[in-house]
Formats: structure tokens, sequence, C-alpha cells
């Protein structure tokens, strides 16, 4: 979850601000667009002249100085002929040397983009790797999660208790890659040496662990489908480790030993999550690379195949409801949300961070569809609509392309409102359900523009939904049902940015149910405007001219 929300809801609970979710947000937009945001956040030509195909990160974490050196191994595609290419990696970690055909490559740097040159032109098509050797000492977060950096701590047995989150902030802080969104490995080795009797957990599936004979534990783990950056994950401690079985599939966690108890009970939730999410969104993506969680010094975050879980064992969002109903204390937020996003953000991911409401507004979205699946449609609504306090309407929810900012925080909140709304236009469940599942197949393991997400809907509704996309993620302000007494005749019209808005909309006449067809021009509808009420807990609008 999905980063740093500035100007998003603040609770503030035992000394820390708690902002919407768990996923990193940059700065909104708000600060004047750099040239160093346009290198992190634009396909440049040496970014689109190879295809990244593998990584092999190895490196060895050193705790006590707080630093970290080794390699990245980068195996690519060229795309087209190209004798220079972007590589990405913060400015306050060394480049040691980077080596091609056993030769080392010049390379000089601009702001957190390192360019390097080869000394003849690589032809498209050619499949080649390079070996992106650094070290030092990584930048640390100051409020983890929702700013990128390594955690450096301790468990209460005084061991170190490592870990990182990175998302939206950059991979680029911690290790060389092609730091943009758009760019997954099709699959990828994780080597991390750490001090003898500590543990490291990355994603994928383990290949074992191998002692250097100088301190140091080499662990090696393996993801096989493709990742994105800001998912690669180390955790290092001293970990317990259980396991259960679901469905012919391990279920992993790792804990510090002090909460193996409460690991145990918490963890329960885990197969009703995964049976919830398997029956609505498909299958789980990911069961070659497996599921894990593990428990982090900081709330949580997406990491594929391995979950970071630090919601202290409570129920809610560290034994908070965000929707304020009461409702979201039966389940833990981390578990639920975090894992949404193995389906909606891991598997679909958006090309440009501009548009991550892709990712959190349907992971919000899911934490209904959780609530639905345990205690019905009712108190799921109530759920969902009790996060209409929190949606700030400051500014849209997309935000400018190429240059790596997000839009509104309101990705979470309005953005699950919109899906709901969505749903209820469908207006037939068995549809929707349906639709969703089709989503998450068509576009399993894909990266999608928002283009390809509107386009997707509005052709499996049947209906067009582009202008309520539009209005919902482009304009600050929801759509404004307008009623209107005049001469005895009550009229009713949308009021919205967009020129040609239309959306159905259900009404209780009398208590009687009734669907209407507003646009933005005026229509009559034959009734007393005080017998009616409008179903806004399955529409995210504004209603106005009703007593």
């Amino acid at each position: 979850m999905d980063s740093l929300r500035t100007g998003g809801l603040l609770i503030l609970i035992s000394g820390f601000f708690l902002f919407p979710a768990c996923a990193q947000v940059l700065s909104g937009g708000q600060d004047p667009i750099t040239r160093a945001d346009t290198l992190r956040g634009s396909l440049r030509p040496e970014r689109t002249a190879y295809d990244v195909v593998y990584y092999h990160l190895n490196i060895q974490v050193n705790p006590e100085t707080q630093t970290i050196s080794g390699y990245n191994t980068i195996s690519f595609e060229a795309t087209t002929d190209f004798d220079r290419i972007q590589v990405d990696l913060f400015d306050n970690m060394k480049v040691d040397s980077i080596v091609w055909k056993n030769r080392q490559l010049t390379w000089e740097r601009e702001h957190h983009a390192v360019f390097i040159d080869f000394p003849a032109p690589v032809k498209k098509g050619t499949s080649d790797s390079i070996r992106f050797h650094y070290s030092g000492s990584p930048v640390v977060a100051k409020r983890p999660p929702w700013d990128g950096g390594f955690v450096w701590t301790q468990s209460q047995s005084g061991k170190p208790w490592v870990a990182v989150a990175c998302q939206g902030t950059g991979a680029s802080l911690w290790w060389p890659n092609k730091d943009h969104q758009s760019e997954e490995p099709d699959s990828m080795l994780i080597s991390v040496a750490v001090p003898d009797g500590l543990m490291n957990v990355s994603n994928g599936q383990s290949r074992g662990k191998v002692s250097l004979g100088n301190g140091y534990t080499r662990w090696d783990w393996f993801v096989g489908n493709p990742i994105n950056n800001y998912n690669v994950s180390l955790n290092i401690g001293d970990y317990s480790h259980f396991s259960e079985n679901y469905r012919g599939h391990t279920l992993n966690y790792f804990v510090l030993p002090e909460n193996l108890d409460k690991a145990r009970k918490q963890f329960r939730e885990v197969p009703l999550m995964l049976a919830c999410f398997e029956e609505y969104f498909g299958p789980y993506p990911f069961w070659e690379d497996g599921f894990k969680l593990v428990e982090t010094p900081y709330l949580g975050m997406e990491h594929q195949s391995a979950v970071a879980y630090g919601n202290e064992y409570k129920k809610g969002y560290l034994g908070r409801d965000l929707s304020g109903t009461g409702v979201g204390l039966k389940w833990d937020f981390i578990i639920i949300h975090e894992s949404a996003h193995e389906w909606f953000g891991n598997s679909i991911t958006s090309a440009d961070i501009a548009d991550m409401w892709i990712h959190e507004g349907f992971t919000c979205y899911a934490e209904s569809v959780y609530h639905e699946c345990r205690w019905g449609y009712d108190e799921a609504m109530e759920y969902i609509n009790g996060l209409k306090k929190n949606v700030l309407n400051d500014r849209p929810v997309t935000g400018p392309y190429g240059v790596n900012r997000e839009g509104s925080t309101d990705m979470y909140y309005k953005g699950a409102l919109l899906i709901n709304t969505i749903r209820h236009i469908v207006n037939d469940d068995e549809k929707w359900w349906s639709i969703l599942r089709e989503y998450t197949r068509t576009f399993r393991h894909r990266i999608v523009t928002a283009n390809d997400v509107i386009a997707f809907f509005t052709k499996a509704t049947g209906q067009d939904l582009e202008p309520v996309f539009g209005q919902y993620l482009h304009h600050p302000r929801v759509p404004e049902l307008e009623f209107s007494m005049e001469q005895d005749t009550l009229r009713y019209r949308w009021k919205a940015d967009i020129e040609d808005f239309a959306m159905p909309v259900d009404l209780f006449i009398q208590e009687k149910e009734r669907r209407i067809f507003p646009t933005t021009q005026w229509k009559v509808l034959q009734a007393e405007a005080e017998d009616i009420r409008v179903a806004e807990n399955r529409f995210f609008i504004k209603v106005s001219g009703l007593r």
C-alpha cells in the first residue's frame, strides 16, 4: 500500500501519524517538477532501449555499520540499437564498477540516474547483461512506511531487525535497477548475506542458505513471476517460522519469537481472506512464488509474495477503524489490505504512478469485499460509506504523467467509492463479480494504463463509463444530483465538470425503488420532493434540492 501521504487523513496514535493506508505517496505534484523528477519518471531513450528480463541481486548487509555492498546482474534484451543506457541508483550510494564482457564500462551520474556507455553499439534483439557493483549506506526511513528507506532496529532479544520499504521513493534507494514502474523482470534471484544467527526473508521461494565462512550466511530466494522493483524486499531478523496448508498450498509466516503465539492466533484470518479474494477476484496470482506474511518493524507493505506485516496483532488499523463505523474492527486491516494488493498492484500494475488509483482504489474496495464475505452486504456498505468522510476532494486523483508524481490521496477512498458506484451502475451482482474476475484474468501479470482499465470496464459492463471515470479521476468534486422545483414541476440533472456526464442512480419514491437516468440536461420527475430518498449508499455523489 501502498507512501508518504501529505495532505491525507491523519490519525494520531501513540506519537505516530497514520495515513489512509501504508503505501508511500510522494508530494502529490505540489512541488515544482525538476530535471531529477523527469529522469526518474519518464521513459527516456536510454531506458526504452533495453528490456530487463532478469535480475540477480547479490548483496551483503551489515546491521552494525548500516551498510550494504554487492552487485546486481542486469540481464536484458536490446529493443533497439544503443550505446548508452540509464540505470538508477540514489546518488548517496557509491558505484564501485560496472562490468560488461569482462570490461569495465564508463559511466556518469545526473541526480539519481547513472548513464552507462558501451564501447560498441549493442544491436537490437541482442540478449546480454551487465554486472553493477555498488556499496554504501542507504537512505534511512524517518517514518516508515510513509517515507522510503531502511529501518535499522532491534527486536526484544537485542538482535538486529532490518527491513526496507521504498514504494514511490524508489527501489533505487538501495539497489541499482531500471527504476520505472512499467519495468518488471520476468524473474529474479535475491541473494542476501547477513550475520550468522540471523535470517533473511525475501520474495519468492527459498533456495536455501549457504555459510560463507566469514561470519555471514547467504539466503537465496527465487521469484519466478514478474515483480515490480518496489516490491523487492529483504527482512532480516531472528525469525521464527510456521506454516499451514491452504487448498494444497503452503502458507508461510515469519515472526519474532516473542510474538509467535499471537501470530498463530491472528493469522487464522489469512485462509479466510484468500478464500474470499479467490472467489471474487480469481486465483491468487503468485502461487508459484508462494504466500508469506513477514513481521516488520513498520506497519505494512504489499511486497509481492512476502507481505510485510506490522499491525501489532490488532484488529482494524492499529486498533482503529478508518471507516469510523466500528465494523472495521472485525478484521486485521494490514492482512486484508496488503494481501489484496497481490491482485491489484502486484499482478495488475499501473504503467505510471500517476495512476496509482489502479492499485489503491481497487485494494481499498477489496476491504469492503472481504467484509461482505464475512458479515454480509449491509455491513460492507456501512464500512465503505464510512470512508466518505476521509475523502478530501482537494485535487484530481490522477497525477501528472512522466515525472514520478501521484495525484491526490483520494486515490484510496474516492477510488474505492468510484468502484462501488460502478458496481451499482451495473446493478447485477452476478455480472459484477464475473467482470472483476475477468479483469484480474485479462490483465494478470500485466502493466496497464488508465485507458486500458477504463476501456475494459466500459466494454465488460456494456455502458459508457468514460464520463464517470473522467469525473471522479480528473476533477476534484464528485457529481452533484441537483433537484429543482419550478412551477410545481420537480426537475433533476447532473452538475459535473464533464460536459456530457451521464450516470444512472437509484431513488426511493415513497420507499418504492426506481432507477432514473440523469444527464446534464434538466429532466422532469413525477414525484413530490419530500417523498424522494436517493440511494446514496450505492453511489458516491452529492445531492442538492431535496429536503
